[in-house]
Order: C-alpha cells, then structure tokens, then sequence
C-alpha cells in the first residue's frame, strides 16, 4: 500500500471537522425567521445573539491557539470539536433568548478552536508550496457547511421541529471524534507515514521554520508581522459572518423567500464558495510551485480576489433575484480564497511552534471585528425598517462588504514584512524571560 500520500488523509479529517463546525452554526441564522416570531426578536436583539457568539469566539480564538501549542494538535482539536457539540445539541433545550445566548456563548468559546488546530497541523503535515492548497481544501468544508445547511435544515426543522435541526446537526461532531482519535498523529510518529512522505513534508523548510526560540503571547504583538495578520482578519472576517448569519434574512425580506424556498439561493452561494476556497489556494500553491515567491504569490492572489469582491457594492441596482445570487457567490467565493491565502501567512513567517498563537490572535481580530459589525448591522436594518425601506440598509452593507478586502489588502501591505527574522524571535524569547 502507498504510505507517502497520508496528508491528505489528515486533509480530508480537517475538512470534515471544517463542514460540521459551519453546519453547526448556521442552524440559528436557517431559523431565525421562525425563531423570531416565536420568541419575540427584534432585529437588535437578534444581533445581540450574535454579538455573544462573537465575543466568545473571540475570547476562545487567544486560548484556543495558546492551548494548541502547549498540548497539541490532537488533545486541543479534540477538546474544542467535544464541547461544541454538546452546546449545538444543548439549543434543542431552551426556551428563552437567554438560554440562546448561553448556548451561543458555548458554542463559540469552544468553535473558535477550529482554525487554530487545523492551520498548525497543516504547518505539521504539509509543506510550504501545498500549505495554501491544504487550508483551501480545509476552509471549503465552510462552505460545504454552509451549503448542507439550507439543504437540510429547513427540511428538519419543517419535519420534526426546530429541536430536531440542533440535536441531528450537534450529534455529527461525536462520529468525527471516533475518526479524528483513530486517524490522527503527529507525523513524526505517525505509523502509517513514510519516510520519503516525511522527507516530502520537510522538503522545503527553510531555517526560520525549525524549532524557534520561546516566545509568549503577548510578546508576538511586538511583531509587524502579527499585526499585517491582525488587520487582515479584523477588516474581512465581518463581511463573511455576516453573509452567514443575515443572508436568509436578506434573501426573506428582499425577495420574500419562505424557509422552504430559501434553500437554492444559498445553497448557490455557498457551492461557489467552495470553488472559490480550493481555487484560491491553489492559484497561490500553482505560483509558487512555479518559482514565485511565497509572499509575493500570496499578494497577487488576495489582490485578485480583493477586486472580485468589489461587484457586491452595486447591488443597489441589482433587482433580478438570480443576478443579486451570481453577485453574493462571486463575491463569498471570493472572500474563501482570500481566507486560505490569509491562513497560511503565519505558517509563511512564523516557526511551526508559534502558529497556534499567532492565528489565535487574528481570530481575536476577526472575531473582534465580527462582534462589532452586528452591531452596525442591527441598527442600520432596525432603522431602514422603521422607515419601511430595510432594502436601502442592506445596499448600505453590501457597499462596505464591496470595499472592505482592497482596504484590507492596502493595510496588510503597509505593515506586512517578507519574513520574522530568527534574530527578532530570540529578542523577543529574552524579553519574555525577563
């Protein structure tokens, strides 16, 4: 049997474990139309949901990427996928917005481990030119997510009741659990890896990617590089929660799509985002396989995907249905392969060590600037609704999704540098001594 492909075993797992963990949070945003009715929300209070999901994601992102990188890969991503889980299934059990949001606050706190573990377990298993290829495969298990989601959710929830769409959405992270404990190793001692697949993995390590000095968390802020990271999650991850949690929202008042007709736009949507994820990466993969370099391969698909995003800000002017679906997919298709080129640049400047921490703290940023958003959005709908045009506070959102990755990608430029040099992380392991 050929042993030097086992990565993409491992590939496959995280992907997995990437489609469950955005199938389990999309079930609020799928029913929220019905919920709301049942339980009274208003917009604003429906953001202040989400906003407690955020926080914690937030909260979750710093000690999630500091636990990965002192307890490893397959105890960290195992405790995270156990326990949201638990609080997917523990929405079927309440009866108030309060007890949503203390299963929100769980599910978040526990949610946010996600892409810490799997970015640094592809830093383990992968090298440098199929990183970018590896984290897009992995990141399209979002949009599979996404996709499965209003593919089944409605259909649950119209059949058995709403309970019924969190507790069989919830049960599948404890069939991955069985897989993740069988299949996963470190590589290095990984039975099932051959040593010209381990040669294959180590290949192209260059010397700032061997073991690295100490360096505590808060010491990495010390860093440019760590800020270009920050930046960018902070200014793009907003745009893409917020096509999760409002775009059925979106799609019911624009276009007056009931819970059983919302599944094919979205489901539109979220296929391209798939495409958008693995594409994206491997145009990235492709350049570097074809002697760019890394950072500047890196540059040139973000920008590229950067303007493809801008189209959604015209959607003022859009009112067939179909075309506004074409806008939103090409744009969230966008912003995946974005997201697997992002991913990937801590593992580009950082020692294998250190890039739990560093994407803990980008998903701090992110999660921080997801919190906030909401809360923008809330009241801009709220007030449009007031005024009986929620149409015209939508098209104010979608101008500043249009802009928001060029903005990022400027940003990301200004402060970025090519490489942490091995220097600069011994200072800062001397200064964490001290």
């Amino acid at each position: 049997m050929d042993r030097s492909n086992y990565r993409w075993r491992i590939c496959a797992l995280l992907f997995f474990a990437t489609t469950i963990n955005y199938l389990d949070r999309q079930v609020l945003g799928l029913l929220k139309p019905d919920l709301a009715v049942r339980f009274n929300w208003t917009e604003v209070q429906y953001s202040y949901i989400v906003v407690v999901f955020t926080a914690c994601y937030a909260v979750g992102m710093v000690l999630s990427g500091k636990l990965v990188d002192k307890v490893g890969v397959k105890i960290g991503y195992g405790v995270c996928v156990l326990v949201w889980s638990i609080a997917a299934c523990g929405h079927a059990l309440v009866r108030s917005t309060l007890g949503f949001g203390m299963m929100r606050a769980l599910l978040g706190i526990s949610e946010s481990g996600s892409f810490p573990c799997a970015v640094k377990s592809v830093a383990e298993w992968f090298p440098r030119k199929e990183q970018a290829l590896a984290v897009g495969i992995l990141t399209s298990g979002t949009s599979i997510g996404a996709v499965a989601a209003p593919a089944v959710v409605p259909w649950l929830a119209a059949t058995y009741g709403w309970e019924a769409a969190f507790l069989v959405t919830g049960l599948t992270g404890f069939i991955w659990l069985g897989f993740w404990y069988v299949m996963y190793q470190a590589p290095q001692k990984h039975r099932k890896v051959s040593s010209q697949e381990l040669e294959t993995i180590a290949g192209d390590r260059v010397a700032a990617e061997s073991k690295g000095p100490s360096v505590s968390w808060v010491s990495l802020l010390k860093l440019r590089a760590t800020w270009a990271f920050f930046a960018g999650k902070l200014l793009t991850d907003p745009i893409w929660w917020f096509m999760l949690f409002w775009l059925p929202s979106y799609f019911n008042s624009r276009f007056h799509l009931d819970m059983k007709n919302l599944g094919l736009p979205l489901v539109i949507v979220y296929t391209a985002t798939s495409i958008g994820s693995i594409g994206g990466g491997w145009i990235s993969s492709k350049l570097i396989a074809s002697g760019w370099p890394v950072g500047r391969a890196r540059r040139t698909t973000m920008l590229a995907l950067a303007f493809l995003v801008v189209p959604i800000a015209f959607s003022p002017w859009i009112e067939n249905m179909w075309a506004m679906v074409g806008l939103l997919s090409l744009a969230a298709a966008a912003h995946q392969g974005w997201s697997a080129n992002l991913f990937t640049t801590p593992s580009d400047m950082f020692p294998k060590e250190l890039v739990g921490s560093v994407v803990g703290i980008g998903g701090l940023a992110g999660a921080l600037g997801a919190t906030l958003f909401p809360l923008l959005v809330g009241a801009v709908l709220d007030h449009f609704k007031v005024l009986g045009n929620i149409g015209a506070g939508y098209n104010i959102l979608f101008i500043i999704c249009g802009s928001a990755y060029l903005v990022a990608w400027v940003v990301m430029r200004a402060i970025q540098p090519s490489q942490v040099t091995t220097s600069a992380l011994k200072n800062l392991s001397a200064d964490s001594a001290m």
